[in-house]
């Protein structure tokens, strides 16, 4: 059986950004440094349709947390992984509005706190940007690190949310 991914595109003031879901919720959400092949490699047996009416619920939830300061997300998500993976973004979502956490204190609320490395691996394959809030997590140092959305986009988000907080 196919996947149907329905897509859109949310205006950004940084760049558009591809939003894409499947019936179940939100599947992918992209940063302006990605064009839409990126999304198509992401899911290379889906059969992607635009639907802008389909998309609209979530890009109003993601233009109100941008535009403002929405500091929770109702909609459905759906991401698949590993076990690992899917631990690591279910505890990305814990992260409150505003805080950031390390990786260290990822891999610990895991119960693997040995598995820094693979907690900064599975942050880095979050398919979800903004909704599952990876750019929340930052170095044990402070210092602001890799983030698929790029260097800019995590630093802009930290500062929306510093700002709203």
């Amino acid at each position: 059986m196919e996947q149907r991914i329905h897509w859109g595109t949310l205006e950004f003031e940084k760049g558009n950004i591809y939003l894409a879901a499947t019936a179940k919720g939100l599947c992918y959400v992209g940063s302006p440094e990605e064009s839409f092949e990126d999304l198509v490699k992401r899911f290379p047996k889906a059969v992607f349709e635009e639907n802008g009416e389909a998309l609209a619920p979530y890009i109003t939830e993601l233009q109100e947390y941008l535009q403002d300061g929405r500091t929770e997300f109702s909609m459905a998500v759906d991401v698949k992984g590993t076990p690992f993976q899917e631990a690591v973004w279910a505890a990305l979502r814990e992260i409150p509005y505003g805080d950031t956490h390390t990786y260290s204190d990822i891999a610990g609320k895991i119960s693997k706190p040995a598995a820094v490395r693979a907690v900064g691996t599975a942050i880095g394959a979050n398919p979800v940007l903004i909704t599952v809030p990876c750019h929340r997590v930052i170095g044990k140092n402070g210092a602001i690190t890799g983030y698929r959305g790029g260097i800019a986009m995590k630093q802009h988000l930290l500062a929306l949310e510093k700002e709203h907080s």
